[in-house]
């Protein structure tokens, strides 16, 4: 005989699915009926919480979740899933402190640090040492590194930064630290420490802090800029390089990746792309869309340095959600992101434009996975910028050892 509680879990079972094919509408009327009194099982709250956030509607998600954290305080997940929420609507105070619960979670857990010293609260420290270490993915680091002179100033401490090898070098040209040490290696004694993530709850970061006045706060190297200007510079019209698609373990990559077929509307007379994309889909850009002007530089990126320095000698940057996003915000050069319905907290709800970024201006999905709304307004917006940038010239295109493919109907 089956009992309610496998009801509810034959229920969980079949929504789950929906939701994360974007169909919040269908699971929010499959649940609503069984929650017409306000009261029901607390994972039909969550599903219910789920569905509106899914559809766009997260101011309407907050307070049940508020909801289910007074009712199930030490359930990590759903504070986590509130802090989200809250950092999306721009609510930093709260929110900060909820993400404060975002470990132990089943894509956390790999990445927490087990520290025996304090967690640095904010209060000044005078004679101490601070250790920074960074924790989450690259794009999370780019971000964050701006708070890391912030907490120098007000910690009056010594500060010892512990950054992945990948950023490190890029990080030794910034500011705001006294060492630096590399992740995996044994950091110099420290009497406190603070993950780059949790500055923002130690300092009490809010809205109107941002972007700071460190702006830009990271630097590509001269010599590397000389190498990629020489590179790019028999190429007339407006540079753009792009990217279509994450890291396919990200647990979020496919609300947030696309095809590079997806982005044929962008292809237009005046517009060379570089493909900077990385990872299993590189290829892609060696038999591009119809009529897309695209020269293939992924195999020469050797790091974080190539990419810099090609994002300061391009005119723009086009992406999905991704880490030269993060990098090109950082180092103050043009980039244009191309969102899901459902971002990422960072983004907040309803901007074209970035508090964290001033360089950066936000494309939205209006729909969930309708990717081809977006690119007819960032080929809208392309037109005009080509049209400023316009190189009339008509001189030879030398051949790079990237290939450069055009397809033609």
């Amino acid at each position: 005989m089956t009992g309610p509680v496998l009801d509810l879990q034959a229920l969980e079972v079949e929504l789950r699915p929906l939701l994360q094919a974007g169909r919040g509408r269908e699971v929010e009327m499959r649940v609503r009926p069984l929650l017409t009194n306000g009261a029901g099982p607390v994972a039909l709250w969550a599903l219910l919480a789920q569905a509106l956030r899914v559809q766009g509607r997260v101011q309407e998600a907050r307070p049940i979740q508020e909801m289910l954290v007074d009712a199930l305080p030490g359930h990590v997940s759903t504070r986590f899933d509130l802090s989200e929420t809250l950092l999306l609507l721009g609510e930093f105070d709260r929110g900060w402190r909820e993400y404060s619960h975002r470990y132990s979670l089943a894509h956390t857990t790999r990445i927490e640090r087990k520290v025996q010293r304090p967690r640095w609260d904010g209060r000044a420290i005078p004679g101490q040492t601070l250790l920074i270490h960074d924790e989450q993915g690259y794009g999370d680091t780019f971000q964050f590194m701006r708070m890391v002179g912030w907490a120098k100033a007000r910690s009056q401490a010594t500060v010892v930064l512990e950054i992945n090898h990948e950023t490190a070098s890029l990080a030794r040209r910034m500011a705001g630290f006294d060492a630096i040490t590399l992740r995996g290696e044994i950091p110099p004694r420290f009497d406190v420490h603070c993950e780059m993530m949790s500055l923002p709850h130690a300092m009490g970061l809010t809205l109107d802090d941002l972007p700071g006045s460190s702006m830009p706060y990271l630097s590509a190297l001269p010599e590397r800029r000389a190498v990629w200007r020489s590179r790019l510079a028999p190429y007339p019209g407006l540079k753009v390089a792009f990217l279509w698609a994450g890291r396919p373990t990200h647990f979020n990559d496919a609300n947030r990746s696309m095809t590079l077929a997806q982005l044929q509307p962008l292809a237009q007379d005046g517009v060379t792309f570089f493909s900077i994309q990385k990872g299993p889909t590189e290829g892609h850009a060696l038999t591009p869309p119809v009529g897309m002007d695209v020269v293939s530089l992924s195999h020469q990126i050797n790091d974080f340095e190539d990419t810099a320095a090609i994002l300061c000698e391009v005119d723009l940057l086009i992406s999905i959600d991704s880490s030269p996003v993060h990098l090109a915000g950082a180092l103050g050069c043009p980039a244009w992101v191309m969102l899901p319905l459902l971002p990422d907290w960072r983004w907040l709800q309803h901007r074209t434009d970035s508090p964290w970024y001033p360089s950066v201006r936000l494309f939205r999905q209006r729909e969930w996975g309708r990717w081809d709304q977006v690119i007819d307004d960032v080929a809208t917006a392309l037109t005009l910028e080509a049209a400023r940038h316009r190189d009339t010239a008509a001189s030879p295109v030398e051949r790079l050892e990237p290939q450069r493919v055009r397809r033609s109907g």
